[in-house]
Formats: C-alpha cells, structure tokens, sequence
C-alpha cells in the first residue's frame, strides 16, 4: 500500500478506532497489478480487525443494557431512604436472596446504606481490557456510604455506564461504516485488476496480430 493510502488510514474515532482507507483513485492504492494481491490481503486483515471489535462491542453494550436497571433501582432505593425521616415507622421490605428465594425484613429509618462495588463490573463498565478484568474478577466488596455520598456515587456510576453506552453504539455505527468502506474498496481493487488483465490481454492480442501482419508483408 502507498504512503498516501496509509496517510488517510491514520485518523480515529474519539476512542482511538482507526478509519478505514477510502478507495477514491486505486492507483493512489496499488500502482502495478503486483501489489493487487497483498493490497486485497491487508483490507480482509482490517476487516476481520473490525469485525473483531465490533463483536466485542456488542458484548460490552449487551453488559452495559443489562446493568442500566440494577443501577437505576438501587439509586431509586437510595433516594427513597433519604427520604425517610429519625422517628419513622419501620418499613417491611422484601429481598431478593437468588432467583426463586425472598426474605421479609423490617427497614428503620437509616443515614447509611451498604453498596456491593464489584471492580469486575466498574471495569466492564468503563470498557477495560480482558486483562485488567481477570485481575480484579475476585475484587467484589461491599462498603457502607453515608446515604448523600451513596447517592451521589450511584448517580455517577448510572452517568457513566450510560455515556459508555453511547459511545459503544457510536463505535458500533462506526466500525459498520468501516467494514462498508473496506469491503467497496476491496471490490474496486478487484474490478481494477481485472480492468487492467483485460486490457493486458488486448495488448497481447494487437502485438502479436501485428506480428502477423508483418510475417505476412515480409513473405509477399
């Protein structure tokens, strides 16, 4: 590929996804028919590429649309207890232990709540590494928040799981539009090369009936 090609190649999205080379002139791209191939074979490796992170894209805004509503809930839970004055009447409250089990418990009025912080969850969240969250997998503690701070920390945490929603459907759109961009320039890079071998065979067949034709006139 020409320095040109990689220098329209080298700009990104707001999160560093590179675009994809658009194939306005294929001589820009390949100047002789012996680059075709490794030409054609870089673009399928982006694809393939961006393929790849628009998978993991997906995983990451199915994660994110599922967190949404825990998050919400327990913000709504918090901001309900704030609303619950010294004095008041204890509330029952019933609370989910797994899937199929609840328990009943009497609620009295409280300044402090206790939050699970699973650091796996922050950092998918955040959209993190696969890495970073192995190392942290077993980091899940729960700590107990004045109910301001709570609040204010669960209104951060829903903000931002909900910015990193946008920017994960953004990237997805983006990386669509890439894979169109790569497989149109895939398909020009072909039809150019097979452009290029008809008129080499054209060539081929005038030189050679030239030939002829002057075989012909030196025999006369």
């Amino acid at each position: 590929m020409s320095d040109h090609a990689k220098g329209k190649a080298a700009s990104t999205n707001p999160r560093g996804i590179p675009y994809a080379p658009f194939v306005d002139k294929v001589e820009d791209y390949v100047s002789s028919r012996e680059e075709v191939e490794s030409t054609l074979k870089s673009f399928q490796e982006m694809i393939s590429k961006y393929q790849f992170m628009e998978v993991n894209t997906q995983r990451r805004a199915a994660g994110l649309k599922e967190k949404l509503p825990d998050i919400q809930k327990t913000l709504d839970t918090v901001q309900f207890l704030k609303t619950r004055k010294a004095g008041s009447e204890p509330i029952e409250a019933t609370f989910e232990l797994n899937d199929t089990l609840y328990a009943k418990a009497h609620v009295p009025p409280t300044d402090e709540v206790y939050l699970w912080l699973g650091v796996q969850e922050i950092l998918r969240d955040t959209c993190m590494t696969t890495t970073a969250l192995t190392l942290y997998s077993q980091a899940n503690v729960m700590l107990s928040y004045p109910i301001p701070e709570a609040e204010s920390l669960l209104e951060s945490k829903l903000s931002s799981a909900k910015q990193n929603l946008l920017n994960c459907e953004e990237d997805l759109d983006f990386l669509r539009e890439q894979i169109t961009t790569l497989e149109v320039a895939t398909a020009r890079v072909y039809n150019w090369d097979v452009t290029q071998k008809r008129k080499e065979r054209a060539a081929l067949a005038e030189t050679a009936k030239v030939g002829k034709k002057k075989a012909s006139s030196a025999e006369g």
